[in-house]
């Protein structure tokens, strides 16, 4: 696999508890094949360990897997001051219902929500919603939310097939690689100097520079006008 160009310096990789977090090693293999001099460390939820092997992805990373519970650290360690200062690059991949809820609120309960509360890098957010769950005002409005905070790339959803109902519909997680070019493309509109949520104030609220249009963004809301009128 022909390696690209370096962009970012250390990327965490963080999987939440979506059926699509078996694929994670795949990932991790990808990230290493095509980076393979970026620094790369990956933290799981308690709910991602359900359908991931903690040590596979380990074994891939070449590093330690966090697990997202204060109960696996000892009293004396800080990983979410550690993570937070860490990176310059957060993927969330992916991103259940849940997780995009309790983001967008501000919740701060783990070691990971205060991180990424709390961090100065980049943060894409790839969401991997069940059916009819973009068919919700809460949901939209949390989508809405991320969308335009400075410092993160939401990803737009992607037709998926259901494992319970085998039927296709929006909703699935857009691939990694797809995930971490919207981040090249974001950090390299602000400036190319960081990617810091400083780099990203631009004034507009979404870290876009000003006059250049947000393609994702722009689909996901002309997907939620048109999802108002047919409700």
């Amino acid at each position: 696999m022909e390696e690209q160009q370096r962009d970012f310096e250390r990327i965490l990789v963080v999987g939440t508890g979506a059926l699509g977090v078996a694929f994670l090693p795949f990932w991790i293999n990808w990230l290493g094949n095509s980076f393979p001099d970026v620094e790369k460390r990956v933290a799981l939820t308690r709910s991602a360990c359900r359908f991931v092997s903690r040590d596979a992805v380990a074994v891939l990373s070449g590093k330690e897997v966090l697990i997202d519970d204060w109960n696996t650290f000892s009293g004396v360690d800080v990983p979410h001051v550690e993570l937070a200062e860490w990176a310059d690059l957060i993927l969330v991949h992916p991103a259940t219902l849940n997780f995009v809820g309790r983001y967008a609120l501000g919740v701060a309960d783990t070691p990971l929500m205060v991180a990424l509360h709390t961090t100065r890098a980049l943060v894409g957010v790839a969401p991997s919603l069940p059916p009819g769950a973009l068919g919700s005002p809460v949901v939209r409005e949390h989508l809405a939310v991320l969308r335009e905070r400075p410092g993160v790339v939401l990803a737009p959803t992607i037709p998926a097939r259901s494992a319970r109902t085998g039927e296709v519909a929006d909703g699935g997680s857009a691939p990694l690689n797809e995930l971490y070019d919207l981040c090249v493309a974001r950090r390299k509109e602000s400036g190319g100097g960081g990617a810091t949520r400083a780099a990203c104030g631009d004034g507009t609220g979404t870290g876009q520079a000003p006059g250049r249009p947000d393609a994702a963004g722009d689909r996901e809301r002309d997907r939620d006008r048109e999802r108002e009128r047919a409700a």
